[in-house]
């Protein structure tokens, strides 16, 4: 069950949430703004009926995700460079699939295999943290729990359609994509 972050109780602020989590909380928000923009880039350039079918799915997902983050963060809190952002998941996604149907799928795999770790990583902080028993708290490490595993699964899927040979191009932009997300982290902590 989908919770309400309209309470004002909920939303992200300095009161009612430590720092570290605002912050994270920001990094969420941005990677699910730019996975969106992934798929609509993917949109953008595929004609292949199967690629367009499984960006549609995932960009449903992902835009149910961006809407959790959005409700849980007040605008103040957000990354000041989503307009980059929305551009470089654009770009991540339109890229690829210019390539065809191997190339967006290590593209999708090289994401989720960094988010999966980077929610692991912030439910793992708020297991060990000691203002857990919140109510936010409890529901904001539900939320990313549910995300991760809709991310696992996406993982799973291109896992699954990527042939056994991918060419040493594809894998430098796997490569890229999985570095280009860590450096995009570590900037959307500050701003």
């Amino acid at each position: 069950m989908q919770s309400d972050f309209s309470d004002s109780s909920f939303r992200a602020s300095a009161v009612t949430l430590p720092p570290w989590l605002i912050a994270e909380l920001r990094t969420d928000h941005a990677g699910e703004t730019g996975a969106v923009f992934i798929y609509k880039g993917i949109l953008a350039v595929s004609r292949c009926e199967k690629i367009q079918n499984f960006a549609l799915r995932h960009l449903e997902t992902e835009q149910k995700h961006l809407q959790r983050f959005d409700a849980i963060l007040e605008p103040g809190v957000k990354s000041r460079l989503l307009p980059l952002w929305r551009l470089a998941g654009f770009l991540t996604g339109a890229i690829p699939a210019i390539f065809g149907a191997q190339a967006v799928y290590h593209t999708i795999e090289s994401v989720e295999a960094f988010v999966e770790t980077h929610y692991q990583q912030q439910i793992e902080r708020l297991k060990t943290d000691v203002i857990v028993s919140s109510p936010a708290l409890i529901e904001i490490k539900r939320i990313l729990r549910e995300c991760q595993e809709d991310e696992i699964e996406h993982l799973e899927e291109s896992k699954a359609k990527l042939s056994d040979k991918i060419g040493f191009v594809t894998r430098c932009w796997g490569h890229m994509v999985g570095f280009g997300s860590s450096a995009a982290v570590r900037i959307v902590r500050l701003i």
